[in-house]
C-alpha cells in the first residue's frame, strides 16, 4: 500500500509529520505499507510554516498512491504560502482531482481538506477541516461534521493540526490493523480517537 503525503512550502509542521510519524511507524511493523512525502513540482525540499525543513521523497504523481493525505497551513491567515497560497495559484488542486482512482482514498488533514473540496472531492460528502474555514467548507456543500476524525468512505479528513494523528491512528487501524493502531498509539502514549460514525 501506497501512503503519499502531499508536501508544500508553507506547509503546518504538525499535519504533515504526525501522520507522517503514525504511518513510518506502521510501515516498520508491516511490509505492507510505503510512505513517501511528495511535491507536485519535484523539488528536493520544501520548508514549513514554522520553518522546519522536508526533504521530498520523490515527486508527485497523480493516481500512483493508494491513499493520498492532503495537510494544510495558512487558510486562516490567507498566508503568502501554504494551503491557502496553493489555492490561489489553482495548480494543485486539478493534480489532487487527478490523483482519485475508484480505488484510492484521500485525506485531508485541517485545512488540506479545502484543498479537498476546491479539487471537487467533498461536496455532498461528510467531512471535517480547522475550525477556522468550517463555515467556508460548508459553503462548497460539504456536511461538516466536527468530530476529530470524520470516515465518508474514500475520503477521511479531520479538524485542527494535532487530529492528524487521529486521522493516521485511524488509517492504519481501518487498512492494515486495528491491534497495530492501538500499539503505535501506547507507544506514542496518546489517547486516540476514532471516528463517531463510519460509513
Amino acid at each position: 500500500m501506497d501512503i503519499d503525503i502531499l508536501i508544500f512550502d508553507g506547509v503546518d509542521e504538525l499535519d504533515a509529520v504526525a501522520p507522517y510519524e503514525v504511518l513510518r511507524r506502521a510501515e516498520r511493523a508491516t511490509a505492507s505499507a510505503r510512505v513517501r512525502l511528495v511535491h507536485a513540482n519535484g523539488v528536493t525540499a520544501v520548508v514549513g510554516s514554522c520553518g522546519l525543513r522536508f526533504e521530498v521523497d520523490t515527486r508527485f504523481e497523480p493516481g500512483e498512491a493508494d491513499i493520498l493525505i492532503v495537510p494544510g497551513g495558512g487558510w486562516a491567515t490567507k498566508s503568502p504560502v501554504g494551503a491557502w497560497a496553493e489555492h490561489e495559484r489553482g495548480q494543485l488542486e486539478p493534480l489532487i482531482a487527478q490523483a482519485k482512482t475508484p480505488t484510492s482514498t484521500m485525506a485531508g488533514v485541517c485545512t488540506g481538506t479545502m484543498l479537498l473540496a476546491y479539487a471537487g472531492l467533498a461536496s455532498g460528502r461528510r467531512a471535517n477541516t480547522h475550525h477556522s474555514a468550517a463555515g467556508e467548507l460548508a459553503s462548497l456543500g460539504v456536511d461538516v461534521v466536527s468530530d476529530r476524525v470524520v470516515d465518508d468512505g474514500d475520503l477521511v479528513t479531520c479538524g485542527g493540526v494535532t487530529s492528524g494523528i487521529d486521522l493516521a491512528l485511524w488509517l492504519v487501524e481501518r487498512e492494515i490493523d486495528p491491534t497495530l493502531a492501538d500499539r503505535i498509539a501506547v507507544g506514542m502514549e496518546y489517547r486516540r480517537e476514532r471516528p463517531s460514525l463510519v460509513r
